[in-house]
């Protein structure tokens, strides 16, 4: 008997981290060691791994098996660490070479038949063991699609724990994965098939949009039920441009660690749309769990759209969370067992009513809200969270006549999406050499040393801060408009129209 060993990785948040596993086969009483802090899920891996090897026609070793995870300080979690166990043990116990697993990555949970059962968190897992250089790893026959997205890395496909141990016994070529012809995902994940020409009567809001989409800037829509603001921010996500690839790795990594990608798409080209219904929790919103962090839906847009309708209705506490993300681009959730920090840049779209019965006040009075009881609904969204909302647009009901004269003027998403990627190439082109793409991104004091307009650009938004209209924070989101609106009119700098308008847009909603 001796001592095998071979690799495995475990997921930090988004992030994979090499594991060495151990197996000692000894002289002792029978039975199978599990050491290196795991958990739950982990400590059952004896049971399924000694049932796969067993119906797979393979001897089990009756002697003491220890199984040692490296490093040890490191809490591991999950079930796809079954194979990497079962390998080790199989190894040391001379059923297959020793050697010929000590430089493999082995991803996947087995069956009690010995079957190679999918596993989420794939793609960040051979992201993570990309890292080591020039590697070979051992997938789930279900999971092949997902893992050859990552470059440089060469993919084994397995589906059965047998089929594995010929192939380690044999040293015959690996089987290559199957790449079946992936069917281009929906524009919006939400609401596919949406155009947004759909809207009418929304001219100022629809422009708002596309800003919006030019630069990754935040809105919020107010107005009555009926106005189109659900429309819109649907429709937003089809006037984005298509994610890079490194953009698109990062977004698919983190679907694959909450378990919701499309099996018809393992790669996520389209920026992401989330609405959460207004009863989610903070860890539903923020991300969280007791045992295994899952990530929330901040982080599930990020580099999408976040949507939330209602917004005056979510918890308070709920609200408020979203300062730190959106100020960051990033999301840390501590627990007791450790903090796990989870990509969050995402744009944000909140929609509401002026109060709670929703009724147009402007109609023969039928509101009944009386001003307090408007001011404290409003009031959910606290002062500091509006703050950093780069865009405020008033959205009224529009009559017949209004929506009969503006079909005229609107435009397929295409059209839209079109300028939109002008604007962005446009940005992309000033950013080249920083690590920003979008005027959203800039940090504040490189805004204000490197892209500060001129003084007469500045001066309406100077006269704003200096009486208390705008904060600082707020000057620097407008002056990030600004630019995009430059942008979006093929300016190399924000001149006095466009600095008037992006203090319109920031200032559309009294607060």
């Amino acid at each position: 008997m001796a001592v095998a060993r071979t690799r495995s990785v475990a997921l930090v948040g988004v992030t994979g981290r090499t594991v060495e596993v151990e197996a000692d086969v000894g002289n002792g009483l029978a039975g199978i060691h599990l050491i290196g802090l795991p958990d739950t899920a982990l400590s059952e891996a004896r049971d399924r791994v000694r049932s796969a090897t067993v119906n797979s026609s393979y001897p089990w070793p009756d002697a003491r098996i220890i199984v040692s995870l490296f490093p040890a300080s490191l809490p591991k979690r999950g079930s796809q660490f079954d194979l990497a166990i079962a390998v080790a043990i199989l190894g040391a116990a001379g059923v297959v070479p020793a050697e010929r697993i000590a430089e493999l990555f082995f991803l996947g949970e087995l069956g009690l038949d010995g079957r190679i059962r999918p596993v989420r968190g794939i793609l960040p897992s051979v992201l993570g063991a990309a890292k080591t250089g020039d590697v070979t790893v051992v997938v789930p026959a279900g999971n092949s699609a997902e893992a050859i997205l990552v470059p440089d890395v060469k993919v084994v496909p397995m589906a059965h724990l047998r089929q594995l141990v010929e192939w380690l016994r044999k040293g015959d070529d690996p089987p290559e994965p199957e790449i079946e012809e992936v069917v281009e995902p929906p524009k919006s994940t939400a609401t596919p098939d949406v155009d947004l020409a759909d809207v009418v009567g929304q001219p100022v809001a629809r422009r708002a949009l596309e800003v919006c989409a030019a630069g990754g800037h935040n809105l919020w829509m107010l107005g009555p039920p009926g106005t189109g603001k659900t429309l819109l921010a649907e429709r937003l996500p089809t006037l984005l441009p298509a994610l890079d690839l490194d953009h698109a790795l990062e977004v698919t990594a983190i679907h694959s660690v909450a378990g919701v990608l499309p099996p018809s798409a393992p790669m996520m080209s389209r920026p992401p749309f989330v609405s959460p219904h207004h009863t989610a929790t903070s860890a539903a919103i923020i991300g969280g769990g007791s045992t295994i962090v899952r990530p929330g839906a901040v982080s599930l847009a990020h580099r999408g759209v976040l949507f939330m309708d209602e917004a005056p209705e979510f918890p308070r506490h709920v609200l408020d969370a979203l300062r730190q993300p959106l100020e960051s681009g990033r999301v840390t959730v501590s627990r007791s067992a450790g903090s796990v920090t989870f990509p969050a840049r995402f744009m944000l779209i909140l929609a509401a009513n002026p109060c709670p019965c929703a009724q147009p006040e402007e109609l023969n009075d039928t509101c009944k809200c009386s001003p307090t009881v408007r001011r404290r609904y409003l009031g959910r969204l606290s002062g500091p969270l509006l703050d950093r909302v780069d865009m405020k647009v008033t959205v009224v009901r529009s009559t017949r006549r209004e929506l009969l004269a503006d079909r005229q003027f609107v435009e397929t998403s295409k059209t839209v999406a079109e300028r939109v990627l002008i604007a962005r190439e446009r940005a992309a082109k000033r950013l080249a050499g920083t690590p920003w793409r979008t005027n959203a991104e800039i940090p504040a004091s490189v805004l204000n040393t490197d892209y500060r307009p001129s003084s007469a650009a500045m001066q309406p938004m100077t006269s704003c801060l200096d009486s208390g209209t705008l904060t600082a924070r707020g000057l620097d989101r407008v002056v990030r408009v600004a630019w995009t609106l430059a942008d979006l009119a093929n300016k190399d700098s924000p001149e006095q129209d466009e600095t008037n308008a992006a203090l319109s847009f920031w200032l559309g909603v009294k607060s």
